[in-house]
C-alpha cells in the first residue's frame, strides 16, 4: 500500500515538473530542475513549491484575508458621523470587518430550544438583509458571526426586540432584551459590584502610592542627613587643619 502512495506522490511531482518545463521552454532550466525527482532534497522541494505559488493567479485585492496588509480598508467619512454617538462611531469602524456577537436565550432553554429559536432569528435577520452565520455555543447561548461587522448593530436592534432574547453582548457591551425579566436587574447588580470593586482597587492603589511616597521621602531625608553629616565632618576637619 505504501508503495502505491509513493508512486502517486512521485507521479504528482513529475507532472508538476513537466508543467514547469512547458512554462519555461524558452528559458534554461536551473540546476535543481534538471535532477531526477528521486534525488530531490528538502531545498529542491521548497523551490518547486515556490514555483507553484508563482504560477498561481493572484487573488483580487477585495478577496484577500482581512489580516493581509494589501487588502484595501473601507474609508470612513468622519464628517458624516455623529461624534456624540459612540455606537455610530463603532459601527462605522467595523464596516467590512468580521465581528462576533453573543446572544443569550431566556427561560432556561434546552439545547434544542436554543437551536430552534436562534434559527428563527437567523431567518428573520436574512429576511431583513442582514447576512450572518450562527453557531451554538452553550445550551442557552449562540454566536452570530458577521462578515461585515457594521451589520451587527442592525442585528442587535432586531434581536433585543425578540421575545426570547435575554441579552446581546457586542463589543464588550451588554444590551438587555426588551422582554427580559432579569437582565436589567442583573446588569444593575453587576454595575454596582463592578463599581465597588473599582473603588476598592483605586483605594488600594492610592494607599500603595502614599506608602511609596512616604518611603521615598524617608530615603531622601536619610540621604540628606547623611550628606549634612558628611559636610559638617568635612568642615570641622578643615577648621581643625586651619588652626
Amino acid at each position: 500500500m505504501g508503495g502505491k502512495w509513493h508512486l502517486i506522490w512521485i507521479s504528482g511531482i513529475l507532472l508538476a515538473l513537466s508543467t514547469y518545463s512547458e512554462a519555461k521552454k524558452s528559458e534554461e532550466k536551473p540546476e535543481w530542475a534538471k535532477k531526477d525527482v528521486r534525488d530531490f532534497n528538502d531545498a529542491d522541494l521548497e523551490r518547486l513549491y515556490d514555483q507553484w505559488e508563482e504560477d498561481d493567479e493572484p487573488l483580487p485585492l477585495d478577496e484577500l484575508p482581512e489580516h493581509d496588509p494589501r487588502r484595501p480598508q473601507p474609508s470612513i467619512d468622519f464628517s458624516k458621523l455623529d461624534m456624540t454617538n459612540p455606537e455610530s462611531m463603532m459601527k462605522a469602524t467595523k464596516k467590512g470587518k468580521t465581528l462576533m456577537m453573543f446572544v443569550k436565550v431566556s427561560g432556561n432553554p434546552t439545547r434544542k430550544d436554543t437551536e430552534d429559536i436562534s434559527s428563527i432569528w437567523q431567518t428573520g435577520l436574512w429576511n431583513n438583509h442582514v447576512q450572518t452565520d450562527r453557531f451554538l455555543l452553550e445550551d442557552d447561548r449562540v454566536i452570530f458571526m458577521f462578515k461585515d461587522g457594521e451589520m451587527a448593530w442592525d442585528a442587535k436592534d432586531f434581536l433585543i426586540n425578540e421575545e426570547r432574547c435575554e441579552d446581546v453582548q457586542l463589543e464588550q457591551k451588554t444590551y438587555c432584551g426588551k422582554h427580559s425579566q432579569t437582565c436589567e436587574k442583573d446588569q444593575i447588580e453587576k454595575e454596582a459590584k463592578d463599581k465597588k470593586e473599582k473603588e476598592k482597587r483605586e483605594k488600594k492603589k492610592k494607599k500603595e502610592e502614599k506608602k511609596k511616597k512616604k518611603e521615598e521621602k524617608k530615603k531622601t531625608e536619610a540621604k540628606d542627613n547623611s550628606k549634612d553629616k558628611a559636610d559638617k565632618k568635612k568642615k570641622k576637619k578643615k577648621e581643625k587643619q586651619e588652626l
